[in-house]
């Protein structure tokens, strides 16, 4: 059985949605051609907007010639961010974020380009001759190479 290449998949996804909000996160493809197509929007995903995509690439892969499962989905809300474009789309939340290095941090989300993020981060302190410590902010700067994984914090 030969595998459907995940490269050919992710350029029909891209040329689909280029007529959408949505956007590529990403492709996987099994060995069993189990293939699994991940979106997002900075707005939201509907059904309707999986269901189109899942059409379309399903016209372009014919399953006589090679099997396959196809699921199509939206990143979810807890799901951690896997391109760029997720973190700039949820600028102003709270997020957490864990460091390959280790360390894990929560904070407000205050920036995100091509190179990193900047995290507002609470930090308790003790000002010079104060008695007890209180909040400070501090914004910290994050490269994507040294973030294990971010997402958001849910609380209700």
């Amino acid at each position: 059985m030969a595998m459907i290449d995940k490269n050919e998949v992710a350029k029909a996804a891209e040329t689909f949605l280029k007529t959408t909000e949505c956007y590529l996160v990403e492709v996987l493809v099994s060995p069993d051609n189990q293939i699994v197509v991940e979106i997002d929007s900075d707005r939201s995903v509907g059904i309707d907007d999986c269901a189109a995509l899942s059409r379309y690439i399903e016209e372009r892969f014919d399953r006589d010639a090679e099997d396959y499962e196809l699921e199509v989905g939206s990143a979810g809300i807890t799901s951690p961010f896997k391109i760029a474009r997720q973190y700039v789309k949820n600028t102003g939340n709270e997020i957490e974020i864990m460091l390959k290095s280790g360390g894990k941090f929560t904070g407000v989300l205050k920036s995100a380009d091509d190179d990193g993020i900047v995290v507002s981060v609470a930090e308790m302190k003790k000002a010079e001759g104060a008695k007890r410590k209180t909040t400070v902010y501090e914004d910290k700067p994050f490269s994507y190479k040294e973030i294990k994984y971010a997402k958001n914090i849910i609380r209700f």
